[in-house]
C-alpha cells in the first residue's frame, strides 16, 4: 500500500497538477492539504473519475485537507479534539480496510506560527500539544496508522539549506522542534529519515528569491508512522520533480509503501 502527503497549495489552482501527479505516481491513499476551498467546492468529480473515494474538511480561502483512497473509507473524524472552538480545517481522520487488518490514516496541516511573537506562535503550539494527546490516544489502538501531512516543522539542520537563516522562524524555533520530538518520542517513526540518512532533502521551496533553482529548500512534510505500521515499512522518498512543472505548488508529496 503506497500512501503519499502532498501539500497541493489550491486544490482548485493546481487541479491539473494533482490529477497527472496522481496518475504517474498512482498512491493507494493521498492526504491533501491547503485545499483553500469549501467542502462543495473541492472537485471531487475529476479526482472519482481516477478511481478514489474522497473525504474533505474544507474551508473557504485558507487551510483544508482531504484524504482520497482506492478504498472506501470508515470513521471518518474531521476536527483534531481538544478544542471546540477551533474552527480551522487543519485535520482530517479516516479508517481504510487493508486485507485482514485497517489502515487508520490522519492528512494534517500544522499551523505555521510566524510571526514567533504573536498569538499564532502560541496556537501553533497549542496545537501540536492537542495533536500529541490525540496522537498517543491514537497508539493505544495497536493499530497501523499514518500521520501524514505539512507539519510545518523543520526537524534538524539536515532538513534545512541554512539553519541559520531560518533560526527565528516559527517552523525551526526550539519550541516547535521540542514538540516535534515529543510527538515523535511517543513511538512514532519518520518514514523519510528511517529509509534516507542523507542530508538536504527537502520537500519545500519557496517561490521567492530563486528557492528552487538554488535548492534552498526545506523539509516540512512528513509521513509519521506507528510501530505496527512502521514494522512493515518497505520505501519512502520525495516527488522532488513535481516542483519543476508549470504552476506547481510550493511543496512536493512525500510517500511511503508498507507491506499492507
Amino acid at each position: 500500500m503506497k500512501i503519499a502527503s502532498f501539500n497541493v497549495n489550491s486544490v482548485k489552482a493546481r487541479l491539473g497538477n494533482l490529477v497527472e501527479w496522481l496518475k504517474e505516481a498512482d498512491p493507494d491513499v493521498a492526504c491533501l492539504q491547503e485545499l483553500k476551498c469549501l467542502d462543495e467546492a473541492f472537485p471531487r468529480g475529476e479526482i472519482e473519475d481516477l478511481g478514489y473515494n474522497v473525504a474533505t474538511h474544507g474551508q473557504k480561502t485558507y487551510n483544508g485537507v482531504a484524504i482520497l483512497s482506492k478504498s472506501p473509507m470508515e470513521d471518518i473524524a474531521r476536527g483534531l479534539p481538544g478544542n471546540g472552538a477551533d474552527d480551522q480545517a487543519r485535520y482530517i481522520e479516516a479508517v481504510i480496510p487493508a486485507g485482514k487488518t485497517v489502515l487508520r490514516v490522519a492528512s494534517i496541516y500544522l499551523p505555521n506560527g510566524n510571526p514567533v511573537d504573536s498569538d499564532k506562535f502560541e496556537y501553533k503550539l497549542h496545537w501540536m500539544d492537542r495533536l500529541i494527546d490525540h496522537a498517543s490516544k491514537l497508539l493505544s489502538y495497536e493499530e497501523p496508522l499514518a500521520l501524514a501531512g505539512d507539519y510545518n516543522v523543520i526537524p534538524s539542520a539536515d532538513d534545512v539549506h541554512d539553519p541559520q537563516a531560518w533560526a527565528n522562524d516559527a517552523l525551526f524555533r526550539p519550541e516547535t522542534r521540542a514538540k516535534f520530538r515529543e510527538l515523535i518520542n511517543l513511538g512514532l517513526t519518520d518514514a523519510f529519515r528511517a529509509c534516507h540518512r542523507e542530508a538536504h532533502r527537502y520537500t519545500f521551496w519557496d517561490y521567492q528569491a530563486g528557492a528552487w533553482t538554488k535548492d534552498n529548500g526545506i523539509r516540512i512534510d512528513h509521513l509519521l508512522l506507528s510501530p505496527q505500521a512502521a514494522d512493515r515499512l518497505k520505501a519512502s522518498d520525495i516527488d522532488r520533480n513535481i516542483r519543476g512543472r508549470e504552476k506547481p505548488s510550493d511543496h512536493v508529496p512525500i510517500w511511503a509503501e508498507l507491506d499492507i
